[in-house]
């Protein structure tokens, strides 16, 4: 099968869309699919078809965006020309987007325009985009009801749509988005995340950060940007170190709020207790997981938080706030604790009670492992192989349904 991807984030760009875009391309080409990923160049001009492994990538003329940093967006002048050239070049059995952004929304036109069946992925909430269009004098009510009326009328030029999470399939129905959207989660290579079985991986990721080697340390590894709530696990550390003076945080990852997260360490006297790591490389990722005690999220605009499930398939207890599909993975008592978002001291209880009681919290990763298994990447490309042929659908576009009265624009049901 020839399946055409169009991401508007993908490699190299940092954020779970883009990872699972990468992931899902890669699975079906190594199912020796013929795969073509349409995302964004690098620069203001496109670039010709390359292969990327076993992956031809076209990528499309773009500009940075002012937020997040790094992110590029494709734009709208003259791209619905280029994605149906695209189209006609490629000849894919299927369109599969994974956003309603530029690019998405200009790919699923094209393939409504050529008759070419088409799928869509919803990976965003309005949580996702507000805080790069928070300087608009809008309230944040009625910048996320723009958000569902474009993306509404984006996602209904898709045959199907999907989501991450159940919850995340729901919100679409609620919100406008013609349903049934159906749940498929993103996928995990449990392959490359699994529990140190005496292999030291854990043990050397801590001596490569100077890490204590018996410290009890909770860990997080994302984005660092607002809504990931960073900042809580800083504050709860004190707390948690009044109980267990030995207990540490690493922070993985990047973002804009990467200096504030800093100097709130400072500021809580807990510096010398806080490693941050800054962006490591794919490959190192792995270890981080053994090296930890305990996964910590805090994030509230998780649609499914697939860093949450690589803690999980290495065999990790959860903290997490009660919010977004965190709650999915997070399940309370059976492998993690959960806690009400802004509550400090009851995140810093719930990770005091995780690393104070080593036999609870065993139980809790073998928990974990057993629920991350339902994630697994090989469950994922089934599903999509099994949409892409029985439920895709080409969508007849509203002016030809102008144009022939007696022609109906059909969903999948």
């Amino acid at each position: 099968m020839r399946v055409l991807i169009g991401a508007d984030t993908y490699a190299p760009d940092v954020n779970g869309a883009s990872y699972a875009s990468r992931r899902l391309a890669e699975g079906l080409a190594e199912r020796g699919h013929e795969v073509h990923v349409v995302a964004p160049s690098r620069g203001f001009r496109s670039r010709p078809a390359a292969r990327v492994g076993a992956i031809t990538e076209h990528r499309v003329r773009s500009c940075p965006v002012p937020k997040p940093p790094d992110f590029r967006l494709c734009p709208p002048p003259g791209l619905r020309q280029t994605a149906r050239a695209l189209l006609r070049r490629v000849r894919p059995d299927v369109v599969h987007v994974q956003s309603h952004m530029v690019l998405g929304r200009m790919l699923l036109t094209a393939a409504s325009d050529l008759g070419i069946p088409s799928m869509a992925t919803t990976h965003m909430i309005p949580e996702n985009i507000l805080p790069a269009i928070s300087f608009l004098p809008i309230p944040q009510s009625s910048l996320k009801r723009l958000f569902w009326w474009d993306a509404v009328r984006v996602l209904d030029r898709a045959g199907l749509v999907t989501a991450p999470t159940p919850l995340a399939a729901s919100m679409a129905e609620r919100n406008g988005v013609h349903g049934p959207v159906l749940p498929v989660s993103n996928g995990l290579d449990l392959s490359c995340f699994r529990p140190d079985d005496g292999d030291g991986r854990g043990a050397a990721f801590r001596a490569r950060h100077d890490i204590p080697a018996g410290a009890p340390l909770a860990g997080f590894v994302g984005r660092l940007d607002r809504e990931k709530h960073v900042d809580e696990l800083v504050r709860a550390l004190p707390l948690v170190r009044a109980s267990l003076p030995e207990a540490r945080l690493v922070v993985v990852g990047d973002g804009e709020e990467a200096h504030r997260l800093r100097t709130a360490a400072r500021t809580a006297g807990v510096e010398h207790a806080v490693t941050f790591t800054g962006r490591l490389s794919d490959s190192e990722i792995p270890d981080v997981y053994p090296a930890l005690d305990v996964f910590v999220n805090a994030g509230t605009a998780e649609l499914q938080s697939l860093v949450t499930l690589e803690a999980m398939a290495t065999g990790k207890p959860i903290v997490a706030v009660d919010a977004g599909a965190l709650p999915h993975l997070a399940r309370q008592g059976e492998n993690g604790w959960r806690y009400p978002h802004g509550d400090v001291g009851a995140l810093a209880d719930r990770l005091v009670r995780v690393l104070s009681d080593p036999e609870t919290a065993a139980e809790f990763g073998a928990a974990s492992l057993r629920i991350a298994g339902e994630h697994s990447m090989s469950v994922t490309l089934d599903t999509y192989e099994e949409l892409y042929r029985t439920r895709a659908r080409p969508v007849v576009p509203v002016r030809a349904l102008r144009r022939s009265p007696d022609r109906q624009h059909r969903r999948v049901a």
